[in-house]
């Protein structure tokens, strides 16, 4: 991404318009689903008048049971005017603690990311790592706390998802 603005500025705008386009995939109706890739979907959506790609999965698995998660989704997201490409991000039900990063984790791998309402991002230095452990890895596991002081823990199979990044790619080049 070859935007001159800083990195927290820059993330916190595409996070309130990714968060303002993607509501849900499956709960809402101007989404459009492009196609299944194992326990990966590919949707297309307008924001604004541009064209945003995304693969997506639901958790598989919530923690602790108890607590209401709401729709809890991981995004690899692109923009067709190049805003993003490839961005990683979690979008959960409820309001992330901002002043504690969520952590990914992939294999032996991890990553801070930063909450935003109620979405989470990696730092742009760490996008293409995380992509590339995501498109390699048999699952992700995130951990979070909600503004309610709730540990949650999440994990996504990422079966399909090599498929699906590629094809959110080329769909938003």
């Amino acid at each position: 991404m070859d935007m001159h603005m800083p990195k927290i500025s820059r993330k916190t705008l595409i996070g309130l318009a990714v968060t303002a386009a993607l509501a849900a995939p499956l709960a809402s109706a101007s989404p459009t689903a492009i196609g299944r890739y194992k326990d990966w979907s590919v949707f297309t959506d307008t924001a604004n008048g541009e064209t945003i790609c995304y693969a997506a999965t639901p958790a598989t698995d919530k923690a602790p049971r108890a607590a209401d998660h709401g729709e809890v989704w991981f995004y690899v997201t692109n923009w067709k005017s190049g805003r993003a490409r490839n961005q990683p991000s979690l979008k959960v039900g409820y309001e992330l603690r901002e002043d504690l990063a969520p952590k990914a984790s992939v294999g032996r791998s991890t990553w801070a990311m930063f909450g935003v309402g109620r979405e989470a991002f990696a730092d742009d230095s760490d996008d293409s790592r995380i992509v590339s452990a995501l498109r390699k890895g048999s699952e992700l596991r995130v951990e979070a706390v909600s503004a309610r002081n709730t540990q949650v823990a999440y994990h996504f199979s990422l079966s399909g998802s090599a498929a699906a990044i590629d094809k959110a790619a080329a769909m938003c080049r």
